[in-house]
């Protein structure tokens, strides 16, 4: 199999290529700050967050909460322009819950980043407890004017680490939420944690399964970052848990490749935390290296997206 001819250059359906057939052209995400806060911070479902969550929620690379959502555009532009030139870009909505909060705000702020000419497509990061009927309407009216995206932060199936974690809501809550988007025919990315505490490959195998066996357009693979002043942080200080070598996480990474569907669009095969607040792996930090290493491994090993992906039974979790 010419995997060349499918995907470009890499054995997986990047999300550079999806956008490049889409659109003709090399798009860019700019990362805003929509002001939102949590259920899992504001004490209607707890106050620490996520026990992996910073203190900025996810996004610290985002614009400042103080600007306006056209100045943020705006700021975003200029700082990429000084490294590579771009036309059309992602409204990117990150940090927190981005559909926590009063409807006529959210509608504003949404509207205001969709009604920029240069904005090709809004992508809102958030929790499926947080997508009432108000909510699902005005993501199903924003997306008549231009694709919009929802990324849900389910990490895992399994709900003893669900519970370690402090998600907060339960598998049952994330399958109703990707059903309901899809019947509005709004895309749905999943973000997926690889190395959380106590979880086996076999077990984030089992979770990759599941999304791919939901009408879910796209997958996010994230590596688990131990960020300073963190809940995650204090465990691991006071009881150690093994983290991924890089050897062993592209690995993992490419036995999820090797059982997603030939549709499902790669978001992401790693992250970059913060360098002043990670503390492991450290190896992550350079993260063009983590991705040189998994694409030359890809290479090497032979193998591809979806190779395996017949052979992927339709597991439900089991714990």
């Amino acid at each position: 199999m010419d995997t060349a001819l499918r995907w470009g250059e890499k054995p997986y359906y990047s999300l550079d290529y999806a956008l490049k057939q889409q659109f003709g052209e090399k798009i860019y995400k700019l990362t805003l700050h929509a002001g939102c806060t949590c259920p899992n911070r504001d004490g209607t479902l707890g106050t620490g967050g996520c026990i992996f969550c910073s203190a900025g929620g996810s996004g610290e690379f985002a614009a400042s909460p103080t600007l306006s959502i056209t100045e943020q555009v705006a700021q975003g532009k200029a700082l990429l322009s000084q490294k590579r030139p771009a036309r059309k870009y992602i409204a990117y909505f990150q940090a927190y819950t981005n559909t926590y909060g009063p409807l006529s705000r959210l509608e504003r702020i949404f509207t205001e980043a969709l009604s920029l000419p240069e904005v090709v497509i809004l992508s809102i990061a958030t929790r499926p407890d947080c997508l009432g009927p108000e909510v699902l309407a005005l993501l199903e009216r924003l997306n008549r004017q231009k694709p919009v995206w929802v990324e849900l932060g389910l990490q895992t199936i399994h709900e003893k680490t669900a519970s370690f974690i402090r998600r907060g809501y339960a598998l049952p809550c994330y399958t109703s939420a990707v059903q309901e988007l899809h019947k509005r025919g709004i895309s749905v990315i999943t973000h997926v944690i690889l190395g959380l505490p106590g979880e086996s490959q076999e077990q984030m195998l089992e979770t990759v399964r599941y999304v791919n066996h939901l009408p879910v357009s796209g997958l996010k693979l994230q590596l688990l970052h131990i960020l300073k002043n963190t809940d995650l942080a204090t465990y691991y200080e006071q009881q150690p848990f093994p983290v991924f070598s890089l050897e062993d996480y592209v690995q993992t990474v490419i036995a999820c490749l090797e059982i997603c569907h030939p549709h499902m669009v790669i978001h992401r095969l790693t992250g970059d935390g913060p360098k002043d607040l990670l503390l492991a792996p450290l190896w992550s930090c350079s993260k063009r290296h983590v991705l040189n290493t998994i694409h030359s491994t890809l290479h090497r090993q032979n193998t591809w997206q979806s190779r395996r992906w017949a052979l992927t039974p339709d597991l439900l979790p089991q714990s």
